[in-house]
């Protein structure tokens, strides 16, 4: 498992080259990071949460036996390692076979093709599957049926799934759930730590998360350091917030977040989706005869990629804010991170950008006055008010 990963070869750009991913996942994390380095992306890892089996914990064992004590109408299996894990653990326990001929008792509700595999690995057969993949379609079907006076069983994914348990209750079911397995803090913080720092300091692009325990997980860390309003700033404006499904989003948008999600649930939709969103978000200007486009670390000058410095990319954002206009030198140094009071740091770190972009007249030195991109005259009258 990695925490940090370089770009890839620079000669070659993918959509995501010059842009920053953060990871939150704890599981297929290394899936998700090959995906968007095979696309150029720079990723930042740190699984927000870790996976505990229950395999021995007593609420598991006591759920088992109270479902083979007394039968429920309907089980609804959520995930395909916490059926997995469910039915080994009650192999475990000498109760395998009779969890098996209950279950071929039942109704059984799969929330998507993976737990199906997973239930017909089990030799058994389930009795509908949404094709939205979505419990909010479960539950809508079981209403719909009806609830009152039933017995269902829910396989639980970690935490509590909102709103879904209480409304089958509302509905008049008796609900029973079944934790097969519990999320809990990594136990090292430092990683989540980072990439809170890179979030909050907008180091990263774009931040992805693939279940809804590993949002609650980092806002909660985010509480506890005193950096929710900072993350949350982060994640309104620069930072992309990008969830695998709806069910996921959940905790952002509790706290007013607006997330991109793919129409499939699944890792190769949404690396897709962030090759469509980040592009489409960077800036794109015609400076002295060529096109630049400003992405996270990194600038495409006529579509070759240039890595470029910290300090470099906080002047050229600062430029790029008003396109062709002169900005001062002044105002340039409040741009740069840690510069202190002395306006040579510009100087220095303007040097290095324009040696990293490889075009130098693209920056213009204003004598006495600070710097401007060298915005072609065709567009000046586009960006006179920018």
């Amino acid at each position: 498992m990695y925490e940090e990963q370089q770009q890839p070869d620079t000669g070659r750009h993918g959509p995501l080259s010059g842009f920053t991913v953060g990871v939150t996942a704890a599981r297929r994390a290394d899936e998700l990071g090959a995906l968007l380095q095979r696309r150029g992306a720079a990723v930042l890892h740190a699984p927000a949460l870790r996976i505990v089996p229950l395999a021995d914990d007593s609420e598991l064992l006591a759920a088992t036996k109270d479902l083979l004590d007394q039968a429920p109408d309907v089980v609804v299996a959520t995930t395909a390692i916490g059926f997995r894990g469910w039915v080994e653990a009650a192999e475990g326990w000498g109760l395998g076979e009779a969890l098996l001929a209950r279950l071929r008792e039942v109704e059984l509700l799969a929330r998507g093709p993976k737990v199906k595999g997973a239930i017909r690995a089990a030799g058994l057969t389930e009795d509908w599957s949404p094709s939205s993949e979505s419990m909010a379609e479960v539950l809508d079907r079981l209403l719909e049926e009806g609830v009152e006076g039933r017995r269902v069983a829910v396989q639980l994914h970690g935490e509590p799934l909102p709103g879904f348990v209480e409304s089958l209750r509302a509905g008049g079911a008796e609900v029973v759930g079944v934790p097969v397995y519990r999320w809990m803090p990594p136990e090292d913080l430092g990683p989540v730590d980072r990439l809170l720092d890179a979030a909050v300091s907008r180091g990263l692009d774009a931040l992805t998360f693939t279940s809804a325990p590993a949002a609650v997980s980092l806002l909660d860390r985010a509480g506890q350091r005193g950096l929710t309003a900072e993350l949350l700033g982060a994640l309104h404006h620069d930072v992309l917030p990008a969830c695998v499904g709806p069910v996921t989003a959940l905790p952002l948008q509790a706290h007013g977040i607006d997330t991109v999600q793919p129409e499939r649930f699944r890792l190769g939709p949404l690396v897709q989706l962030l090759c469509q969103e980040l592009p489409g978000r960077a800036r794109a200007l015609p400076v002295a005869g060529h096109r630049m486009e400003i992405r996270g670390h990194a600038v495409l000058v006529d579509g070759a990629l240039k890595p470029v410095p910290p300090a470099g990319m906080s002047l050229l954002r600062a430029l790029s804010r008003r396109p062709g206009w002169v900005v001062a030198r002044s105002e340039l140094l409040r741009a740069l991170p840690g510069a202190g009071r002395d306006e040579h740091a510009v100087e220095t770190a303007m040097a290095r950008l324009r040696t990293a972009l490889g075009a130098p007249k693209l920056i213009q030195t204003v004598v006495k006055r600070g710097y401007r991109l060298a915005l072609d005259p065709a567009a000046d009258a586009k960006y006179a008010d920018a």
